[in-house]
C-alpha cells in the first residue's frame, strides 16, 4: 500500500522497539550513555520517562552496543513476589531448575554471578515497567542482589525502568537502601518541535524513503497532537500517510493531519 507510494522497503513508524529506528536526541544519546556507563561499572541506574518515549527501545540498544560481553536479564512484567522475581531472575540466568527455597534459590544465583565473573562476562538485570511493582520486597531483593561483590567489583549492573511515579514510589522511606544505591539516574522527556522534525525524517530514510515527506505546517500539528511522545508520533505519521496515498497526495500537509484527527483515529 502506501509503503511502495512513498518509496519506502517497509514501515518506518512501527509498533516494535527496533533499534535500527532509535532516533538518537540529545535526551536519548544522554540517557544511552549513562546506561552504558551503569553497565561498565555495574552500578545501579534509573531511567524515566512517560509512555512512549522510548525507554525499551534504548534498552534494545544498549543491549546491540554491549555485545556478547554482556549477559541481558529481561523482566517486562515485574508485578509478582519477591521469591517469584527471584526464580525470574534464575531463569534469565539460565539456571533450568530454580531452587523453591529463597536460600538455595540465592546461592544458584550467586554461583552464576561469579561464573560469570570469572569468564568475563557482565550480567545485567533489566527491570522494566517497575512502576507496576507492588511488592516492596522485590525492591529489596533487587537491592540485596548487588551485595555480591568480588575485592573492589560489583557483579551485576541493574537498571530500573518505569514511568515518572516510579520517582515517587522510590521516595517511599522503606526504599532507602536502594535509592542511596542508585549511582546513575535520567528522565526521558519528549522530543521538541524541531527534533520531531528531525524524527520523522530519520526515520523516513531509515526505512528506504525520503526526508521531506512531511510539510512545516504538518510537523507542527504531529508535534502539537503528540506532545512530542516518539510512540504518538508514529500513530500519527503512520495513519497521515495511509490518508495520503488514498488521497493520491504528494506530502503529507497540516489537513491530513486534521483529518486523522477529525476522523477519530487518535
Amino acid at each position: 500500500m502506501y509503503k511502495a507510494y512513498f518509496g519506502l522497503r517497509e514501515k518506518p513508524f512501527g509498533k516494535t522497539p527496533d533499534p535500527r529506528f532509535l532516533f538518537l536526541a540529545p535526551g536519548h544519546e544522554e540517557a544511552l550513555a549513562r546506561l552504558e556507563y551503569a553497565v561498565e561499572e555495574r552500578e545501579i541506574a534509573l531511567l524515566t520517562g512517560d509512555v512512549g518515549c522510548g525507554k525499551t527501545t534504548l534498552s534494545r540498544a544498549l543491549m546491540d552496543r554491549c555485545g556478547a560481553g554482556c549477559r541481558f536479564v529481561l523482566i517486562f512484567n515485574p508485578r509478582m513476589a519477591a521469591l517469584e522475581f527471584l526464580r525470574t531472575v534464575a531463569h534469565g540466568l539460565e539456571i533450568d531448575q530454580p531452587a523453591r527455597g529463597k536460600d538455595d534459590l540465592l546461592r544458584q544465583i550467586t554461583g552464576v554471578l561469579y561464573d560469570l565473573y570469572r569468564a568475563g562476562a557482565c550480567p545485567v538485570l533489566v527491570v522494566d515497567e517497575a512502576q507496576t511493582i507492588t511488592d516492596l520486597e522485590v525492591f529489596d531483593e533487587i537491592r540485596l542482589l548487588t551485595n555480591y561483590q568480588l575485592d573492589s567489583h560489583n557483579l551485576l549492573a541493574v537498571l530500573i525502568m518505569g514511568q515518572p511515579e516510579l520517582r515517587s514510589i522510590l521516595r517511599y522511606q522503606p526504599l532507602e537502601p536502594l535509592r542511596q544505591r542508585i549511582a546513575l539516574q535520567y528522565h526521558l522527556q519528549p522530543l521538541t518541535l524541531e527534533e520531531t522534525m528531525e524524527y520523522l525524517d530519520f526515520r523516513m530514510t531509515a526505512a528506504g524513503g525520503a526526508a521531506g515527506q512531511f510539510t512545516p505546517d504538518a510537523l507542527q500539528a504531529i508535534h502539537e497532537l503528540s506532545g512530542g511522545v516518539p510512540r504518538r508520533i508514529n500513530t500519527i505519521a503512520t495513519n497521515a500517510l495511509l490518508v495520503a496515498y488514498g488521497a493520491d497526495a504528494a506530502m503529507v500537509d497540516a489537513a491530513i493531519v486534521n483529518e486523522v484527527k477529525d476522523e477519530g483515529i487518535l
